[in-house]
C-alpha cells in the first residue's frame, strides 16, 4: 500500500493566499499625523533650554495639526462619497440601454408615419408654436398647443401634411416658440428623441451612446420614455 505524505512543505505564497499578512501600512491621515508628532518631538528634544519653546508656539502647531487632520478625513470622506455616486450613476445609466430619452436637439428621426420629439418649458406658456421643416429647410408642417403647464413633455408626431398625406422617411428638423401673455419666452427649449444603445465610462464619467444625439451625460437626459 502506497502511503501519502500529508506533511509535504508549503509555499510561503500559498500560505499567504490563505491567511493574507496583516497590512501595516496606515492610512494618508494617520501618515500625516505622524510625520507632524515626529517632528514636533524632535523640535521639543532640540530646543534651546534657555529659549524653550513657549505655550503659544505650541498651541499654534497643536492646532495646525488637528486642522491639517481635519481636512485630510474631509478629503477622505469625499473621495469615498463621489466612488459611491460613480457606482450609482454606473448601476442608473446600465439600465437605460435601449430606453428612449429626450435631450436638447431640434431634430426628428420619421419612421412609417411615427416620431417623437419634446418641449421643455422653465416657466408656463399661453402658447407653444412648433414648426418642422425638412433637412433644406422647408417648412411641411406645425403644431399649435395652449396653455401648457412648466416642465418636459414628450409629443408624438405622425408625419402628415394638411392634405392627409405621409410624408417620406427621413431627417427632419424643428423649432419651438412659447408666448406668455404675448411675450416669447427665451427659456423654451426644443428637445429630440433618441434610444441608448450603450453606456462607456471614462476619466469623464458616465456617458449614454444615443446614436442620433451623440454622447450624453446623465445631466443632458430631459426625460426617460
Amino acid at each position: 500500500m502506497t502511503t501519502v505524505s500529508t506533511n509535504a512543505p508549503v509555499s510561503d505564497t500559498l500560505l499567504n493566499a490563505v491567511n493574507p499578512k496583516k497590512q501595516t501600512a496606515t492610512d494618508g491621515v494617520q501618515a500625516d499625523t505622524d510625520k507632524f508628532m515626529t517632528l514636533l518631538v524632535t523640535q521639543l528634544k532640540n530646543q534651546d533650554p534657555m529659549n524653550p519653546l513657549d505655550n503659544a508656539q505650541l498651541t499654534s502647531q497643536l492646532a495646525q495639526l488637528s486642522t491639517v487632520t481635519g481636512v485630510n478625513k474631509l478629503n477622505t470622506t469625499l473621495e469615498s462619497l463621489k466612488s459611491s455616486y460613480q457606482s450609482s450613476e454606473n448601476v442608473q445609466a446600465a439600465g437605460m440601454i435601449n430606453h428612449g430619452v429626450l435631450s436638447a436637439g431640434k431634430n426628428i428621426g420619421l419612421s412609417e408615419g411615427k416620431a417623437i420629439l419634446g418641449i421643455d418649458l422653465a416657466t408656463p406658456a399661453d402658447t407653444v408654436d412648433i414648426v418642422i421643416k425638412t433637412a433644406a429647410g422647408k417648412e411641411v408642417a406645425s403644431i399649435q398647443m395652449k396653455d401648457q403647464p412648466a416642465g418636459t413633455q414628450p409629443i408624438t408626431w405622425d408625419g402628415k401634411l394638411e392634405d392627409g398625406t405621409t410624408l417620406p422617411n427621413g431627417n427632419y428638423v424643428f423649432s419651438v416658440e412659447a408666448r406668455a401673455g404675448g411675450v416669447v419666452l427665451k427659456d423654451a427649449t426644443a428637445l429630440q428623441f433618441g434610444v441608448v444603445a450603450s453606456v462607456s465610462t471614462g476619466a469623464g464619467g458616465v456617458k449614454l451612446n444615443v446614436p442620433t444625439a451623440g454622447q450624453l451625460t446623465m445631466a443632458d437626459i430631459k426625460q426617460i420614455l
